[in-house]
């Protein structure tokens, strides 16, 4: 049974009274003393108690409430540890907007930290509006690391490879993955992760504290393909064997599973973080990367979603 005051209802009446001057009328603690002709210890006792005893129930009148009870829900869902849910612009075509500036606070909140951290970033195009909006920061203690090659196939610098501007904007220790990002044939692949340069990035990927990653779809536009890095009739195998997305590079099924063979042996990004021992994020929105954030989220290949209030109510309407 739930214990009330001894005093009884005439106190929670009191308790009613101060909670309604406090919450609604907008009283200082001072106002409400005055009032109500008590000392102000007793008027914040008595607004202590409207809420203990759930007199006074709290309800945020504005747009961001609603992404507030997406992320709870998200959260309770799919067990995941950290969501973030961003206003949505109906009028903006945008794939970044909103998540983007959320991501840059995640990262930023997470190098503030006072003890070392390693982080580890995937690639993509939601990534880096992500990284741009960082301020400069001054954070030697810390290790950022790469998950995925930064070299495109025509030998170039890979243009959605963000770990060297985000080292600049941090400056971090910065440990890059200078390979392609699909190797020519899975011989080729482990030669390439067998060097001596690559084998320690590749460990303290494994170990990293937190890890941020977009979502790439598989559908025609798939980034992997409009970036050069698959072929067309790539593209329509993984597709056939039932891709829907990828994470740097690994392009997994509806259920989360990897896609045997194809281009899944060819991939020379690190293995995604273990979400046991990491924190690994994912950054994505829209309708095109909804079967991909689910099957990542359903199978944990993620624990940690940042996206937008329309894909939220997306996912839970499914």
């Amino acid at each position: 049974m739930h214990n009330r005051p001894e005093s009884g209802g005439g106190r929670l009446d009191d308790a009613a009274r101060a909670g309604w001057l406090y919450y609604v009328a907008g009283n200082t603690q001072d106002q409400i003393a005055a009032k109500l002709g008590i000392s102000r210890q007793t008027a914040q006792r008595l607004v202590s108690l409207a809420v203990s005893e759930r007199l006074i129930k709290v309800r945020v009148d504005h747009p961001i409430a609603n992404c507030l009870e997406l992320a709870e829900r998200l959260r309770a869902r799919f067990a995941l540890d950290l969501v973030e849910v961003a206003p949505s612009d109906p009028a903006s075509p945008s794939t970044t907007l909103g998540i983007a500036e959320a991501a840059a606070a995640e990262i930023e909140r997470r190098l503030g930290s006072t003890e070392p951290i390693v982080m580890a970033i995937g690639t993509g195009r939601t990534l880096k509006a992500a990284i741009e909006q960082l301020p400069s920061m001054d954070c030697p203690r810390h290790k950022v690391v790469s998950l995925t090659g930064n070299i495109s196939p025509d030998g170039s610098a890979a243009f959605y490879n963000v770990i060297f501007t985000m080292s600049d904007r941090v400056k971090a220790r910065s440990f890059p993955m200078p390979l392609p990002v699909i190797a020519s044939s899975p011989q080729e692949r482990e030669m390439l992760l067998s060097q001596p340069m690559i084998q320690p990035t590749l460990e303290l990927a494994a170990r990293a504290d937190v890890t941020f990653v977009g979502i790439g779809d598989l559908g025609p536009n798939a980034p992997l393909y409009e970036d050069g890095f698959i072929t067309k009739a790539e593209l329509k195998a993984l597709q056939k064997a039932g891709g829907v997305a990828e994470i740097v590079g690994w392009a997994f099924d509806h259920e989360g599973r990897l896609i045997e063979g194809i281009t899944n042996d060819r991939v020379s990004s690190a293995p995604i973080p273990s979400r046991e021992s990491s924190l690994v994020v994912a950054l994505a929105m829209g309708e095109r990367k909804l079967p991909g954030i689910v099957a990542a989220m359903n199978r944990r290949l993620i624990n940690g979603l940042i996206t937008d209030e329309r894909t939220a109510a997306a996912i839970l309407a499914k």
